[in-house]
């Protein structure tokens, strides 16, 4: 069945959805605060700052007007970066806010806050019922009708096989799934190993490193998230491991490209500006920091990663102390 979806964002990630979604047959609308990006976009039916080799279907609305864009929405569905996404909410009419189903494909935890995308869509709207999209999934891939498998967690079976229906084509296939906070956790964390992957590869250290590097970080993502209420084997699947093994092994990822940089000597500053795009894990590593601590679960590489963002620590140094930590079991 037709629906009106409205993106909230147009980056790589938004516009690769986008065209996904109007060649499924949905009347898709994408807001971005911009109108002169809005025009271009309108006028070149390409985006050319963040997916230049993909040509956006005709039929696609862009809108720089939010509450316009919003208001008749089935499903709005969120692409901005996840340190935004309260400040976008709060742009919206209480009234075009309610009762709506909100699809989240942003990966992160808010600073500060310590707030999953699922917290902040809950005290920003009414009545509305939320889902994650999360997995292996290069908007650079997607937008060229690529295969890919993603998940989809939503607490409501029903809502979440309308949303399944929505997005499934032939080259995009969507697995439900009921763990929200696990699908969530496994999304916004593996950016921070990702990160730490990046760094081992721009110190250059070998596959060795990275692989332990890897095999350690799902094992600390799923410590937090049993802690947190969610289902273990949600860290198996895609939103788990599979979205761990592309982000840490691909070039077309922002947070291995941003620690490959910070490895290479820059500071996040410098590998942020260079990156020119929302880099998640750096923000995240201090949210998730800051809930192990509140809730006393182990992550050294968690630790390690904040101590070299936040104190500019040396990353051989950094590598050199989880190396030497005690000795213990391969256990969670």
């Amino acid at each position: 069945m037709k629906k009106r979806i409205t993106l909230l964002g147009g980056g790589s990630w938004g516009t690769a959805l986008a065209k996904l979604l109007s060649e499924n047959g949905h009347e898709v609308t994408v807001w971005l605060r911009d109108e002169e990006q809005c025009r271009m976009l309108r006028e070149e039916r390409v985006n050319k700052k963040y997916l230049p080799n993909v040509q956006i279907p005709e039929n696609i609305v862009f809108s720089s007007d939010i509450n316009e864009a919003s208001k008749d929405a089935d499903m709005l569905l969120i692409v901005t970066p996840t340190q935004i996404i309260r400040g976008v909410l709060r742009q919206i009419d209480k009234e075009y806010k309610k009762n709506k189903i909100i699809i989240n494909a942003s990966k992160g935890i808010e600073k500060g806050t310590m707030c999953l995308v699922s917290d902040i869509v809950r005290e920003e709207t009414d009545d509305c019922i939320f889902a994650a999209l999360s997995g292996p999934s290069h908007a650079e891939e997607v937008g060229l009708s690529m295969p890919t498998a993603i998940t989809l967690a939503c607490e409501s079976k029903e809502v979440a096989e309308e949303i399944q229906d929505a997005f499934m084509s032939s080259y995009f296939r969507v697995y439900t799934n009921e763990d929200v906070v696990g699908a969530e956790l496994g999304g916004a964390l593996k950016n921070i190993i990702a990160l730490g992957a990046g760094i081992s590869d721009g110190v250059g250290y070998g596959d060795n490193a990275k692989a332990a590097l890897m095999n350690r970080g799902i094992v600390e993502i799923a410590r937090l998230g049993i802690a947190m209420g969610a289902d273990v084997h949600t860290f198996f699947g895609l939103s788990g491991i599979g979205d761990l093994i592309v982000t840490c092994t691909s070039k077309h990822s922002r947070n291995w490209n941003a620690g490959y940089l910070i490895g290479q000597g820059m500071t996040k500053d410098e590998a942020i500006k260079k990156i020119g795009m929302a880099v998640e894990g750096i923000p995240t590593t201090y949210g998730a920091y800051e809930l192990s601590k509140k809730l006393n679960v182990e992550m050294p590489i968690v630790d390690a990663m904040y101590n070299v963002l936040e104190n500019s620590a040396d990353v051989k140094e950094t590598v050199n102390k989880l190396m030497l930590r005690d000795k213990k079991e391969e256990k969670l």
